[in-house]
């Protein structure tokens, strides 16, 4: 038989519970915007960026030279040098076959000699009767013809020797043996890039075109990794209509690395321009892009696609994506879904502020 006191023992915590609870008030509700907390926000603004600008474009010989034959109807005897060669000026290239100009000069020669002798002969005989004054004058006139001819065939010769008429590096030969000379043709013999200089021509936009300076620095980086400093030597003072582009040239040092008809990235340091600009610690990357989460006027976070352009002081430019004026997240690594309702906190503009801890209302 079951203990009445025992009984009794068991209810009284399970009554005074009931108590309890019956004496207890209902918990109030948390609303969202309870929820919602601080988060740092910047305004989007036009901001000095300052820092480097890349742009890419070809290897170019500073200044080249094609050396063509200046004699026409003579064979090819010689070809002295190859693509790739550090000539000096005046060095022959290619050598012609001289055999018959040869023929010619001794016959040039002989016949300059005898108009010679005939000329000095009369020399003294002006107004004495002996021969008449044309007969004279004829005579020196045939001496100055075969003088004449004499230099023709002697220049000839000289031509029949291809020269370089700048040191450098040769880039392109086109010329064989056996080859015949035609003075005037459309096709170089040799392309020389004169003092073996090889210059990156980099492409900028016009805004970007602004941003650069003669004498100013740049890093250049090739596809084989080879990396080399550079200097801007001229900034293009025209925009190509078509593509709105403008050439900027970049002296670089004499190295077997840099080869014209090649590849190059440059990158300008100390450059500055105005652009409208977020943090950079406000650009989320993913695989579906750049973005920034925008706050509208109640105080939620959208997420708005952009695309980045030149860095620079702890800035990135905004080519596209929000306007002007617009509120956007300071920090974003922060964990951010569209609707997420915020209290925007005014933050610095620059990547350097430090972080605010971030907690957000869901809907």
């Amino acid at each position: 038989m079951r203990n009445p006191k025992a009984s009794v023992a068991l209810l009284l915590p399970l009554m005074a519970a009931l108590a309890l609870a019956g004496c207890s008030k209902p918990k109030p509700k948390t609303t969202e915007a309870q929820l919602a907390r601080t988060v740092r926000v910047v305004t989007l603004e036009p901001q000095e960026i300052t820092g480097a600008l890349a742009a890419s474009g070809d290897l170019v010989p500073r200044e080249e030279a094609a050396v063509m034959p200046e004699v026409s109807g003579f064979r090819v005897s010689k070809v002295l040098v190859d693509v790739g060669d550090t000539v000096r000026k005046g060095q022959t290239l290619a050598q012609l076959d001289s055999t018959l100009l040869q023929a010619q000069l001794a016959q040039a020669q002989a016949q300059a000699a005898q108009a010679e002798d005939q000329a000095r002969r009369v020399s003294d005989l002006d107004g004495q009767g002996v021969l008449s004054q044309e007969q004279i004058a004829q005579r020196r006139f045939q001496a100055q013809v075969a003088r004449a001819n004499l230099s023709d065939v002697q220049t000839r010769m000289r031509k029949m020797a291809v020269v370089a008429p700048v040191g450098g590096l040769i880039l392109e030969r086109t010329v064989r043996p056996g080859d015949m000379s035609a003075a005037g043709g459309t096709t170089p013999w040799f392309r020389i890039a004169r003092d073996s200089q090889i210059e990156l021509a980099a492409q900028l936009s016009e805004d970007d075109l602004a941003r650069v300076r003669p004498g100013q620095h740049a890093t250049v980086t090739l596809p084989s990794g080879f990396v080399t400093q550079g200097v801007v030597r001229l900034v293009s003072p025209q925009i190509d209509p078509q593509t709105k582009l403008g050439v900027v040239r970049v002296h670089l040092p004499v190295n077997r690395e840099i080869r014209a008809g090649g590849f190059g990235r440059a990158v300008f340091t100390d450059v500055s321009g105005k652009a409208l600009a977020a943090p950079e610690t406000a650009v989320r990357y993913d695989a579906d892009g750049a973005s920034v989460m925008v706050v509208g006027a109640d105080n939620r976070v959208h997420r708005v696609m952009v695309q980045a352009g030149q860095r620079g002081g702890g800035l990135v430019q905004l080519i596209k994506g929000p306007p002007a004026g617009s509120r956007i997240v300071q920090n974003a690594a922060a964990f951010l879904l569209d609707g997420d309702l915020v209290k925007p906190a005014q933050g610095q503009t620059t990547a350097r502020a430090a972080p605010t801890p971030v907690s957000v209302a869901r809907r």
